[in-house]
């Protein structure tokens, strides 16, 4: 196989038409009904590249977009009916790389994707630099091995808690809401589960030893939500 895709596409007769014609092109093709189900099989598998309609049930579009980006730089093509230059420029700026409107050319797809790969494939050609990150104050963390260690000695996380240490520390400085590492971490979009992150939150802490009021690695932004300040050695 050429590579492996994401379809996320709730219209089955566009789905099975551009589905058809991709593995025709030599393309693995899975589909996606649902933005949380697009979600779920991309955290389950390894894709080169993802096509997502904006109009998506349980999970727009939008957000699907958001959360593959906070986890990987997999290129993202936007394929919807809405032609509005705010949703084109709001999904670009969520990390899609590019974005095309229905109904759209067979062939206009196929260059695009081909075109996304070329440079994906450069990326990962560029980019390769191993997977442990080092951090003052004695973190250490195998994003590989889906370790931690703390002045040597290895932590024991929970999956959520690393998966929550990885959102955080993979994008430093940057302010998170409790409602964005809910929709994130735990495939859900409703408010409930605000608590919930709390408590991971809490949790992570005590195993990182790291103090609420002068913290090495997870800060807490009043009103706003959590950021990772570990410095990178």
């Amino acid at each position: 196989m050429q590579a492996r895709l994401l379809l996320v596409e709730d219209d089955s007769e566009i789905a099975g038409i551009t589905r058809n014609t991709l593995i025709q092109e030599g393309y693995e093709v899975t589909w996606a009904t649902t933005g949380l189900e697009g979600w779920e099989d991309f955290q389950g598998a390894k894709y080169d590249l993802v096509l997502v309609d904006l109009m998506l049930p349980e999970m727009d579009g939008f957000t699907l977009c958001k959360n593959i980006r906070l986890k990987s730089d997999v290129p993202i093509i936007i394929i919807s009916a809405r032609k509005e230059d705010e949703d084109k420029v709001e999904g670009l700026g969520l990390g899609a790389d590019d974005y095309l409107a229905k109904p759209f050319s067979l062939v206009e797809l196929k260059a695009r994707i081909k075109s996304q790969l070329r440079r994906w494939r450069r990326y990962q050609g560029v980019c390769e630099t191993g997977n442990r990150s080092r951090y003052a104050d004695g973190l250490t963390i195998d994003w590989d091995q889906r370790k931690v260690m703390l002045h040597g000695d290895e932590l024991l996380l929970t999956v959520k808690e690393f998966d929550l240490l990885h959102v955080l520390a993979k994008h430093p400085q940057r302010t998170f809401s409790k409602q964005e590492l809910y929709e994130h971490i735990w495939n859900q979009v409703e408010a409930e589960g605000l608590h919930t992150v709390t408590v991971h939150i809490k949790s992570l802490r005590e195993k990182l030893k790291d103090p609420v009021k002068t913290p090495y690695f997870i800060q807490t932004v009043w009103g706003k939500g959590y950021k990772f300040i570990g410095d990178l050695l």
